[in-house]
């Protein structure tokens, strides 16, 4: 069983906002694999896909991006999904918008979200892919900058990025190619 781990924030003013792009990603899995509903358990929305390969939950923490940890651990826990068989994606300020990059394991660099994952799975050695937003400029804070939406301009980079970061996630648990396979063609 693989489990894809998509942060962002609950309700409708953070629905569009960089923070969420790994919830986007989530909503475009289950677009492409016509999922079943989502349910609402462990402080999250869970659905589960069943594929030749076996089965993929696709989950949204609802605990906010701060606490993503709270929902994961039980949830991974409940379905006995070890930490190699998830993939976090996430908004990152270190990457251009449009750009992803995919890691077997590393810090939270700053992230909230990741330091609630670490801190709740007790390790940094999980599969991610991080998305780019890019940093904000002309001095807003960055708390501002990742919940506000992205540019006009942005929208093709984004829905690039979205649609490139959903296929890596097809390449690992549709085609079950190794994790490290899948970085080595979607970071070259």
């Amino acid at each position: 069983m693989k489990l894809l781990i998509g942060l962002g924030n609950p309700g409708k003013n953070y629905e569009n906002t960089r923070h969420n792009i790994g919830f986007q990603v989530i909503d475009e899995l289950a677009k492409r694999w016509q999922a079943p509903a989502f349910q609402q358990k462990f402080n999250g929305q869970f659905t589960t896909v069943h594929t030749v390969e076996g089965k993929v939950i696709l989950l949204k923490p609802m605990t906010y991006m701060n606490l993503s940890g709270e929902c994961v651990r039980p949830l991974a826990d409940y379905f006995e999904v070890d930490d190699e068989e998830m993939v976090v994606l996430y908004d990152d300020l270190d990457l251009p918008a449009g750009k992803i990059r995919l890691r077997q394991k590393g810090s939270a660099g700053g992230h909230n979200g990741m330091k609630s994952l670490i801190a709740h799975l007790g390790t940094t050695e999980f599969n991610r892919i991080r998305i780019g937003v890019d940093r904000p400029i002309g001095g807003m804070k960055v708390a501002d900058y990742v919940l506000s939406p992205f540019s006009k301009d942005e929208q093709p980079l984004i829905e690039d990025s979205i649609q490139k970061s959903a296929d890596a996630c097809e390449e690992w648990t549709t085609k079950k190619l190794p994790f490290l396979e899948v970085m080595n063609k979607f970071n070259g």
